[in-house]
């Protein structure tokens, strides 16, 4: 009985740690960012942009559903934009630019700010887009793909 309460204890402790250092992985997460005063592209004006649709890998852990869009600013830069975005939760997601569903030759846009919502990321000036035409949410720590959406010319 003297063995049991130390184990009790231990297995409590392991538990509220756990709980706590997993819970960024299952926790949802907003944000609703507005579209950049700097974007010149309206649909029909010309200008180049480029979009398309999410496909989430859907494996029943890993998802990605929503748009993605690269849009021109005034100083000939282009601002990812994701709308009504959503994936699942996991853990130390980026979005990167890619060639292809892999890493191998990628740009990184940054941390993903949230798993929902609409969102930012600036393209780093002298990206070729034609090149890097597929928007990829990444797990880094594993090594996974969350969902791609292959952005192509729109005009």
């Amino acid at each position: 009985m003297r063995k049991a309460v130390p184990i009790a204890i231990g297995v409590v402790v392991a538990a509220v740690v756990a709980t706590y250092a997993l819970s960024p992985f299952f926790m949802e997460s907003e944000i609703y960012e507005e579209m950049p005063e700097t974007v010149l592209a309206a649909p029909g004006s010309g200008i180049t942009t480029y979009g398309g649709t999410f496909v989430g890998v859907d494996d029943g852990i890993h998802n990605a559903e929503g748009s993605a869009r690269a849009l021109p600013q005034g100083d000939g830069s282009y601002v990812l934009r994701l709308e009504d975005f959503y994936s699942t939760p996991g853990p130390d997601l980026y979005v990167y630019l890619s060639t292809d569903k892999g890493i191998d030759d990628h740009v990184n846009l940054g941390s993903l700010k949230a798993n929902r919502g609409d969102q930012n990321y600036q393209i780093p000036p002298e990206t070729d887009l034609e090149k890097y035409d597929h928007v990829l949410v990444w797990c880094r720590p594993f090594g996974v793909l969350f969902g791609s959406a292959q952005i192509q010319p729109l005009q």
